[in-house]
C-alpha cells in the first residue's frame, strides 16, 4: 500500500477514536527528581523555580560502537567509495552541553548552548543509508574536541488567555507559567528538531534509541549544517489541544557541509506541522502531521545519469565542483546535476500512553525521491514504531527498556542511480541488489546514581545502504550519559 494511503487512513483512524482533554499534556517519561545546580540552589531558597529569570544545566554523554565483520559480495566496486567496511569497527562521540536562559522583557527569552563534540564514526560514516547507528555522529566530525554555538536564539511569547500551565524549568525552558492560547515566535540559531516531529517516546536519544532512524523521520530531510543545525524562523501558534508551526531555515551551501547559505529568499527549508493531543481510554498520547519544502541546489538523479549518458565524460572522477571524490570513472555523479531544485515530503507522528510505565509510537514519512540528500539520511520513505517500558514491574522505576523497528525505501531514480556505480553522500556500493533498509534496535537504559545513565544497546542492521547483496550487520553499543 502506498504511504500516502497509510499515513492518511492512521490520521482518520486517530481522529475518530481520540478524545479531547483541556488540556491535554505530554506524560513524563523520566523523573525529574534528579540533582541539578538549580534544584540545589532552589533547596537552599537561593533560586525560584516556579518563576525563572535565568537557569543552567548541562549534560555529558558518551556513546561507543562496536560493528562485527559481515559478508558482502563486494565492497566499493570499481572504485565506488561509500560501502561500509566488512571488517569490524570501533566507533565513538562524545559531547558535553551547557544549557543557558535568560529572561528580558514580558514574555522575551533569550537562550545559548555552548558544545563539545569529538567523535569517530564506523568508514568514515559511509554504507548506511537510513539507520545510523548513533545519532551523535557528525559528517565532519573530528576525534579531537570541537567547541561551538550549537544554539543561541530569541524568544518572544504573546499570551490570548485560555487554561493557565506550569512550565517546569529545564534546559532551554525557563520554569514559569504558560497559558494554553499563545504566540510564541523564534529567530537564531537552533536544531529544527528542538520544535518539529518531536516525540515523548522516540527523540530523545541521550536516554532512549541510538539509531537515528529513531530520532526524527529518516526521509525528513531537514535544512541543517553538517552538525545538525540551522539559522532561521519558527513560529508556534497554540490553541488549548491544538498547535499549529511554521517555519523557514537556512539550508547548507554545499550537500552535508559545515557552511550555510543565508540567502533564505533563494535557498531554504520551509516546513509546517499540525499537531492535536488527545485522550484514549484516559491515557494521553498525540498526533502530528508534518510536511516540508526545500529549495536548495541540489541534484536530480536523472539529470545526472542523463548527464553522464549524454556525454561519459561527465563522470564521478571528472567534475571539478562540489563532490565526493568517487574512483569510478564509469559512473555518473550529482556533481555534474547540481542547480535549484525542489525537495518535498510529507509525514505523520504518533505517540500514545498505553498505561502509567508503557508507551508506544509510530512515525511515517514519504519524500519525492528525485533529489540527492541535502542535509539528513539517504532515505527516501521511512516508518519507524516501538515501544518503551519503564522499570516499575521489576523495582526499577527509572529503568528503562525499549525495542523499536525502522524501515527506510529509495526511489526509483535513486536505485536506478546507485546501479550505475553513482553515490551520494552516505551510500554508494558501485552497484546495489535493492531491498529496503531494515533495524531492529533493543536497549536497557540503568539508572546508576542520580543523574547517572548507562545503557547497553544493540542493532541488527540488514541490507545496509539498500543493498541484500551486503550484511546483515551486528552493532552493540553501550551509552554513558549524566546531567545537572
Amino acid at each position: 500500500m502506498n504511504i500516502s494511503k497509510i499515513l492518511l487512513l492512521c490520521s482518520v483512524f486517530f481522529a475518530m477514536t481520540a478524545q479531547a482533554k483541556e488540556p491535554a499534556s505530554y506524560p513524563e517519561l523520566y523523573d525529574a527528581d534528579e540533582f541539578s545546580i538549580m534544584g540545589l540552589l532552589s533547596d537552599h531558597d537561593w533560586h525560584d523555580l516556579k518563576d525563572e529569570r535565568w537557569n543552567i544545566y548541562s549534560q555529558g554523554t558518551y556513546i561507543s560502537s562496536f560493528k562485527q565483520a559481515f559478508p558482502a559480495a563486494y565492497t566499493n566496486l570499481n572504485g565506488s567509495t561509500n560501502s561500509l567496511s566488512r571488517s569490524a569497527e570501533r566507533s565513538f562521540t562524545a559531547t558535553f552541553t551547557s544549557y543557558i536562559g535568560l529572561k528580558g522583557w514580558k514574555g522575551a527569552e533569550f537562550y545559548a548552548a555552548p558544545e563539545m563534540f569529538s567523535g569517530r564514526p564506523l568508514s568514515e560514516l559511509k554504507g548506511i543509508g537510513g539507520s545510523i547507528q548513533n545519532f551523535e555522529l557528525q559528517k565532519n566530525g573530528e576525534t579531537h574536541s570541537t567547541w561551538y554555538l550549537s544554539r543561541v536564539y530569541y524568544r518572544q511569547t504573546l499570551s490570548f488567555g485560555g487554561t493557565t500551565a506550569e512550565v517546569k524549568s529545564g534546559p532551554m525552558q525557563l520554569g514559569g507559567t504558560a497559558e494554553s492560547r499563545r504566540f510564541v515566535f523564534t529567530a537564531g540559531t537552533f536544531s529544527i528538531l528542538d520544535f518539529f516531529d518531536k516525540n515523548i517516546y522516540a527523540g530523545d536519544l541521550r536516554h532512549q534509541f541510538l539509531n537515528m532512524s529513531f530520532m526524527t523521520n529518516a526521509a525528513y530531510d531537514f535544512a541543517a549544517d553538517a552538525r545538525g543545525y540551522t539559522t532561521g524562523l519558527v513560529g508556534e501558534y497554540y490553541f488549548d489541544d491544538w498547535a499549529f508551526r511554521f517555519a523557514r531555515i537556512a539550508a547548507p551551501k554545499h550537500p552535508n557541509d559545515l557552511p550555510l547559505n543565508f540567502y533564505m529568499f533563494t535557498n531554504y527549508g520551509d516546513q509546517v506541522e499540525l499537531e492535536h493531543k488527545h485522550i484514549i481510554k484516559e491515557q494521553p498520547g498525540a498526533i502530528k502531521i508534518l510536511g516540508y519544502r526545500n529549495r536548495e541546489n541540489m541534484g536530480s538523479f536523472t539529470d545526472a545519469i542523463a548527464a553522464y549518458q549524454t556525454d561519459p565524460s561527465k563522470n564521478a572522477t571528472t567534475c571539478l565542483g562540489y563532490n565526493y571524490d568517487s574512483q569510478n570513472s564509469s559512473a555518473p555523479d550529482l556533481c555534474w546535476a547540481r542547480k535549484s531544485n525542489v525537495k518535498m515530503g510529507i509525514g505523520i507522528n504518533m505517540e500514545q500512553r498505553i498505561t502509567e510505565d508503557v508507551g508506544l509510537f509510530f512515525r511515517g514519512m514519504y519524500s519525492d525521491g528525485k533529489t540527492e540528500v541535502y542535509s539528513y539520511t539517504s532515505s527516501d520513505r521511512s516508518l519507524s514504531f516501538g515501544t518503551l517500558v519503564k522499570g516499575m514491574r521489576w523495582g526499577r522505576e527509572k529503568d528503562t527498556a525499549g525495542f523499536g523497528y525502522s524501515q527506510s525505501w529509495i526511489s526509483k531514480q535513486h536505485v536506478d542511480y546507485l546501479n550505475m556505480g553513482g553515490i551520494d553522500g552516505f551510500i554508494g556500493d558501485g552497484k546495489i541488489n535493492y531491498r529496503p533498509e531494515q533495524l531492529v534496535n533493543i536497549y536497557y537504559q540503568w539508572h546508576v546514581i542520580t543523574s547517572s545513565w548507562l545503557s547497553f544497546d544493540y542493532q541488527y542492521l540488514a541490507n545496509p545502504a539498500y543493498n541484500a547483496d551486503r550484511g546483515p550487520v551486528n552493532i552493540y553499543g553501550v551509552r554513558v550519559h549524566f546531567e545537572f
